[in-house]
């Protein structure tokens, strides 16, 4: 049985703990292309390259962290204490300021880290609710989230994808859409739209938007699969 994405961050995170950093992104490793999309395991994912001396390897995936979170502020301070290490101190100078920056304005009346870390929490037990089959209160708890975090897309993506698992694919969709206006090349989201089109009827849109999928990403085999479900539905 596949662990869920908490269950590999969580042994990650101990592996990391215990200085066994191969091992930790060994499990970062295991997860598939949709949990991916989660901003902490690119940030954990930078880390245990940093300590495995390969700098260039974890500016990238820092740089994934906070393209998927612009307030991810640990993403942000790690990238900078790499390129400084690298001595591209202008560069590392960026990523200071955008550390410092990524306190965002209140949201809710709470400052910019508290509520980061309040979206986060929530989302926790969203997955909580969720492995334990109770999708209803897992989307509360990811709709609180992504209204304490309104630029954490990924978490966004994950209400999206409960709400298609609760059988809700057009509000699924409307929360796509929001993420895409944001991040148009982001292929995961784009994929997830047309899922939402195809369960809720809308096959011809289904289809066009995995084609512009597979214009952009011929590489993935589920736009494939995907197509290739649509050509065995009847005229």
């Amino acid at each position: 049985m596949r662990l869920s994405i908490r269950e590999l961050l969580g042994t990650a995170r101990e592996r990391f703990a215990s200085r066994d950093y191969y091992g930790a992104l060994l499990c970062l490793e295991d997860a598939d292309g949709s949990e991916r999309a989660y901003a902490d395991v690119h940030h954990l994912r930078g880390l245990c390259l940093t300590m495995l001396d390969r700098p260039e390897d974890a500016l990238a995936s820092f740089g994934q962290a906070v393209t998927l979170n612009p307030r991810y502020l640990e993403a942000h301070l790690h990238m900078g204490l790499v390129l400084n290490q690298l001595g591209r101190a202008a560069e590392a100078a960026v990523a200071f300021e955008a550390a410092s920056a990524s306190e965002g304005p209140p949201v809710a009346g709470l400052s910019g880290p508290l509520a980061s870390r309040l979206a986060n929490e929530h989302a926790r037990l969203g997955e909580l609710y969720a492995e334990a089959g109770a999708l209803s209160e897992a989307v509360l708890e990811y709709r609180r989230a992504v209204e304490l975090g309104p630029l954490f897309h990924d978490l966004r993506l994950r209400l999206a994808r409960l709400l298609v698992e609760a059988g809700n694919p057009l509000q699924a969709r409307e929360e796509l859409e929001l993420i895409l206006a944001a991040r148009p090349d982001w292929t995961e989201a784009r994929m997830q739209l047309g899922l939402c089109r195809y369960l809720a009827g809308d096959v011809a849109g289904a289809r066009d938007v995995w084609l512009a999928c597979r214009a952009a990403r011929p590489d993935l085999e589920r736009v494939d699969a995907y197509l290739a479900m649509l050509e065995r539905i009847p005229e």
